[in-house]
């Protein structure tokens, strides 16, 4: 039987071919650690974001109506 070939996908990061193997890249799907890092800050200074629907605003700070005169 012939070798096993890994499949290579492009890093996010810098779209560097890398091999998708567990066992062959543990930064996967990223080339390395550097794209893997640079990925994670991206997330937490967000620069990325989920799609979601529209929240109404949450903001407890504001202040409330006065309640209606009786």
């Amino acid at each position: 039987m012939g070798a096993v070939v890994d499949r290579l996908v492009p890093c996010p990061v810098c779209r560097t071919m890398a091999p998708f193997s567990a066992n062959r890249n543990r930064w996967r799907p990223f080339c390395g650690e550097r794209c893997r890092q640079i990925d994670l800050g991206a997330w937490a200074s967000e620069r990325y974001a989920v799609a979601a629907a529209p929240q109404p605003d949450d903001d407890s700070s504001a202040p409330l109506a006065p309640p209606p005169s009786a």
